[in-house]
């Protein structure tokens, strides 16, 4: 019986120490997914990244790039899926970069793919909100707006979440895409809606950063910037951090609505940020990617780069990693802020913000392709 007790005693402690050694998973992806990681927007992956650049593991081809590629990638049970600006939603295996599916919407999609319950939800510019089931790629119901829908969906509870650039964020049913509110905000909703504590964040056209109530659909507060929001707010432990096109990065108090601090750069900032280990990831139009301090805002470093930086970053295993029109994906030692390795991808501009997943970077180019790197 001691021996017994004993044995069970030492596979016990061995779980314990081994959950510890390794809190990192270069395998399974989550089976629910969306833009920026998590329903904070935080852009953090609990994954392996990649310390040293192997190269291009494969690549797949979109039928064409009229404009640019917005649309991140998102990955969940070993399957990437994305949109691009030839009109489709698509799903790959994320592994070799075989096609699965393609769904064909009316227009350009921007907006990125969120996978929640066996549906992948996604916007686009015909105005409707699409939920399409992620084995077969039928689709299972649209929701009709009134203008293009930038934003990308967040999903919780049975609810999608998304704005639209008829000035309207919504609150649909997830499984039968029925309505079950909309609040009226002041101008176009690009960015993607953070959820927090009962609390849905957003930008705007209108300058304001919005907190609303995810159940009554009714407004909490809102705070007042220089120009239009397009950043998606990520919201860690009762601040709200985001950026303005007036240049500005703010961190604002979930509960009051309140500023706490905020950091001028030089030009716009159009990017969404990363929040790891106190601190703020981002970066902007200047061409400078930055690191500050959440709790008092200031600077720990800054790296420059070729160009303004639209891509949002994305954090994994100490390293941050982001797309630039330099025509570079870049990776980033957070702690550093030292260039570990960089990408160079045909035809200039990266918008799309990658993912973390399989020991491998997934991303979109304005040269039509979606990249996994390893």
């Amino acid at each position: 019986m001691k021996r017994v007790v004993a044995i069970v005693f030492l596979i016990t402690a061995f779980e314990a120490v081994y959950s510890v050694l390794t809190p990192l998973s270069s395998g399974a992806t989550p089976a629910n997914a969306m833009f920026r990681a998590n329903l904070e927007r935080t852009g953090v992956y609990k994954t392996q990244g990649i310390q040293r650049l192997h190269g291009v593991k494969w690549k797949f081809k979109t039928e064409r790039v009229i404009e640019a590629w917005f649309s991140s990638p998102t990955v969940s049970d070993d399957m990437v899926y994305f949109g691009s600006d030839d009109s489709y939603l698509y799903a790959l295996n994320a592994l070799t970069g075989e096609l699965k599916w393609k769904f064909k919407t009316g227009d350009v999609v921007y907006s990125s793919p969120a996978v929640a319950d066996g549906a992948v939800y996604v916007g686009s510019h015909d105005s409707y909100l699409y939920a399409v089931d992620m084995n077969t790629g039928k689709e299972r119901w649209k929701f009709k707006t009134g203008n293009r829908v930038y934003s990308s969906p967040v999903v919780s509870d049975a609810t999608v979440y998304f704005g639209s650039a008829d000035a309207y964020l919504y609150a649909v049913n997830a499984a039968t895409g029925k309505l079950a509110w909309k609040f009226k905000a002041g101008s176009w909703i690009e960015s993607s809606p953070a959820l927090a504590e009962a609390t849905i964040y957003f930008g705007c056209w209108d300058a304001y950063l919005y907190a609303v109530d995810i159940v009554t659909g009714q407004e909490k507060w809102r705070f007042k910037t220089g120009y239009r929001i397009l950043s998606s707010p990520a919201v860690v432990e009762g601040t709200v951090y985001f950026g303005s096109m007036d240049g500005i990065f703010y961190a604002v108090d979930t509960k009051s609505g309140q500023e706490r601090w905020r950091f001028k750069t030089k030009e716009r900032i159009r990017s969404s940020p990363a929040i790891q280990d106190q601190t703020a990831y981002f970066g902007g139009d200047d061409g400078q990617f930055y690191a500050l301090d959440t709790e008092t805002g200031k600077e720990k470093w800054r790296i420059k780069t070729g160009g303004p930086i639209i891509s949002s970053a994305s954090t994994a295993d100490g390293i941050a990693y982001f797309g630039c029109a330099d025509g570079h994906l870049y990776a980033v030692d957070v702690a550093t802020g030292k260039r570990k390795w960089r990408f160079n991808a045909p035809f200039g501009w990266m918008r799309s913000s990658p993912a973390v997943a399989n020991g491998m970077i997934y991303f979109g180019s304005d040269d039509g392709n979606l990249y996994a790197l390893h």
